[in-house]
């Protein structure tokens, strides 16, 4: 190996690249992702210390009254163990893995990407960014056809940060917000925040933060302090999805 190729591999020019492709680009939550990572060698022989893939997404977190945006790493796959590429040698890895049940959907401002990176000994690691759409499962989906029934309407999706006394494993949830637009809540109710806490095991734990429209002085006073609000939890499983529009009525109506 000339001098030249050394250096320009230690810096990136030249070196191996990496591409990775999805069998498919939608998924649900909990869904197997399949696919294959294509590694071309570059110009010179280079070890690879291993291939990974990272789940990534972003959320909001405030600091100083003022909100601003991270990334963060939702999962982290390893799928080699090192290895060496020859010069212009390709390669395809076949790869398997499960989306997590918490991974955020693919709402409102809300984007989940995969990155595949390789570890190259002595060089720049190059890397590959690939947008999966994440869609509700079919439990999900019957929660958001309810709470529409009821004549609520999505303003907003984000991920945000979140204390701890209510967060799983990551360090944020994903909130939809939701303002009464037709039906019984309108007039009473300023918005309905929710919240999926989704388990392995087909069950669903949903936080409703109930947001009170104010009425009069007392109402005024309780809005301005915050304590307009109320949060309360319901477990539902696919067995309830006939009966979740009445459920989920009872629960709003009861702290409304």
């Amino acid at each position: 190996m000339s001098f030249f190729n050394k250096v320009f591999a230690s810096v990136g020019i030249g070196s191996a690249s990496v591409d990775t492709k999805l069998e498919k680009d939608t998924y649900m939550p909990g869904e197997t992702v399949n696919g294959v990572v294509e590694i071309k060698g570059g110009k010179v022989v280079q070890q690879v210390d291993e291939i990974y893939l990272t789940l990534n997404t972003t959320y909001l977190r405030e600091s100083d009254d003022r909100k601003y945006t991270v990334t963060a790493a939702i999962d982290r796959f390893r799928l080699t163990t090192p290895f060496v590429i020859l010069a212009n040698e390709k390669k395809d890895i076949p790869f398997s893995f499960q989306l997590p049940f918490d991974i955020p959907l693919s709402i409102g401002r809300s984007k989940i990407w995969v990155t595949t990176g390789l570890e190259i000994k002595g060089g720049v690691d190059p890397s590959d960014k690939d947008y999966l759409k994440v869609v509700p499962n079919p439990l999900m989906s019957a929660v958001f056809t309810a709470i529409d029934q009821l004549g609520f309407r999505i303003r907003e999706a984000d991920c945000e940060e979140a204390p701890r006394r209510i967060r799983g494993r990551l360090p944020f949830v994903q909130e939809f917000e939701f303002v009464p637009t037709s039906g019984l809540f309108r007039g009473k109710l300023d918005e309905l925040e929710v919240v999926f806490f989704p388990s392995g095991n087909g069950n669903l734990d949903i936080m409703f933060q109930v947001d009170r429209r104010a009425k009069g002085l007392s109402g005024l006073f309780s809005e301005a302090l915050g304590t307009d609000e109320t949060n309360v939890r319901l477990s539902v499983s696919n067995a309830d999805i006939p009966y979740l529009q009445p459920k989920i009525q009872s629960v709003i109506q009861r702290y409304s």
